[in-house]
């Protein structure tokens, strides 16, 4: 059996803000399931971790880490959540904050975190045959293993995958901090350095034994100058060792038959449920209730890239043409709080903006969802479509990253439906226009609609393909 040590930022439940907090909370269980694999997850003791893990956690050590000139405290507490062992490293001074990313000296919080966890390993004696590391945040433990502690014994037979979860965020530093922060030398300074400043991703890179991302189509993308924000040089030039695997959801955790998040449960069988959280939905947010017109929804950061602008540019058209009702759910750039916010004062009747970030408010907003819009100029791999089609909405998608893997254009002939959703290719508002009022057209025509709906919530999103590929890149090691 295979031993794996997932090495990340964040891991649902215990302390999460996006996606890579979803893939370490279900992705570890989803490999251990299997049988073959036992799978480990390292991350920090964040303020936010809630008390009730606390209280079941088991000190495993008490150690010093030593980073350039620092001598730091370091503990080692440990839980088991569903087959899973945790490890949380705990240090008050780097991580009890309220915020788990966003301060100053965030380079040295996780270089001390990456240094820690290669200490662990020998405080435990525990040395996994693969150490999986996750964005730039777990970087430097493939770097640190490479460069400082592969002549160790029991290190040198440890293999390394790097996933980069969203390559805009590399760990990027000036080169003055070197040794001071990183802890490393003159000898490193060609491997850490990408267009003229320390870079932590580029570093794993050439590093790791293996590199994927978050989907087979951002993988092709990231080695282009458009989407790698730098990083074309170096993933070019380990382009053997890239691969993309789509990742997946929790299946548990977002079950439309068994959320404890929404007042009416429903399956692809039974859907009487849906119209019912519909309904809730319309009346929790003041809209009238109505179930002759679709609910249009984005749940989303309000960022550009995320495709928010091409909603800005066509959503008033859409609004006053169509015979919709549209919620939004999310923060962001003020920008676009200002924009939905005036759009809902401008259409009280059938726009709403929810501008905040609530995971069980964004259940019942899918729960409610007919048609769910994610028009990203990028999008790595995306959870949003998937869980949207979980609970049976139909989704609008722009074919990028994992949003290209997930989401086949819908189209009929006589042999019967085809795809999973509605999708477009150019980053135009018109576009994304045309395609929503397709979708719109088509939830109007009730056979086909339930037609669609029956195949879209069909569609397996699970981990359990995506855990088969990991384990096969694991074997390949």
């Amino acid at each position: 059996m295979k031993t794996v040590l997932f090495a990340g930022a964040e891991a649902m439940p215990f302390a999460a803000t996006g996606g890579l907090g979803d893939v370490l909370g279900s992705l570890p269980a989803a490999l251990s399931a299997t049988g073959e694999a036992d799978v480990r997850v390292v991350l920090p003791l964040y303020e936010s971790v809630p008390e009730g893990y606390r209280r079941k956690m088991k000190q495993e050590a008490v150690f010093s880490v030593r980073l350039s000139w620092r001598e730091q405290y370091c503990g080692v507490w440990s839980l088991v959540q569903n087959g899973v062992t945790y490890y949380f490293l705990d240090n008050e001074y780097y991580f009890r904050r309220p915020s788990l990313y966003g301060y100053y000296d965030d380079g040295e919080r996780y270089a001390y975190y990456c240094m820690a966890v290669l200490e662990m390993m020998r405080q435990l004696n525990y040395y996994p045959d693969i150490l999986h590391a996750h964005d730039w945040q777990a970087a430097l433990t493939v770097v640190y293993l490479n460069c400082i502690y592969h002549s160790r014994p029991h290190y040198g037979n440890i293999r390394t995958v790097f996933t980069i979860h969203n390559i805009e965020y590399q760990g990027q530093y000036d080169f003055s901090i070197l040794g001071d922060v990183f802890a490393l030398g003159e000898n490193e300074h060609t491997l850490m350095e990408n267009n003229g400043c320390i870079n932590l991703m580029k570093a794993a890179i050439e590093c790791a034994d293996r590199v994927t991302t978050v989907s087979p189509r951002y993988a092709e993308e990231i080695r282009t100058a458009e989407y790698a924000h730098g990083l074309e040089g170096s993933l070019n030039r380990n382009a053997a060792k890239l691969c993309g695997i789509l990742n997946g959801i929790d299946y548990a955790y977002y079950d439309p038959a068994n959320d404890p998040a929404i007042a009416h449960p429903y399956t692809r069988r039974a859907m009487s449920g849906k119209a019912k959280d519909k309904a809730a939905m319309q009346k929790e947010c003041g809209l009238p209730v109505r179930n002759d017109v679709p609910l249009l929804s984005v749940i989303s950061r309000l960022a550009s890239h995320k495709g928010l602008d091409l909603v800005e540019a066509c959503i008033d058209g859409l609004v006053s043409r169509n015979d919709i009702q549209f919620v939004i759910l999310g923060r962001g750039e003020e920008r676009f709080e200002r924009f939905f916010t005036d759009l809902q004062n401008r259409h009280p009747d059938r726009v709403r903006a929810l501008i905040a970030y609530d995971r069980d408010l964004s259940k019942r907003v899918y729960a409610a969802a007919d048609i769910f819009l994610m028009p990203s100029r990028t999008e790595p791999c995306g959870l949003s479509q998937m869980i949207a089609s979980r609970y049976g909405a139909i989704p609008v998608v722009r074919e990028t990253g994992g949003l290209y893997d997930s989401i086949k254009p819908y189209w009929s002939d006589t042999k019967g439906i085809h795809g999973n959703g509605f999708t477009f290719a150019n980053y135009r508002a018109e576009e994304l226009a045309e395609r929503t009022e397709a979708a719109v057209a088509l939830w109007r025509d009730v056979p086909s609609r339930r037609k669609l709906l029956s195949r879209i919530m069909q569609t397996d999103f699970s981990w359990d393909t995506s855990a088969g590929s990991y384990l096969e890149l694991y074997r390949g090691l």
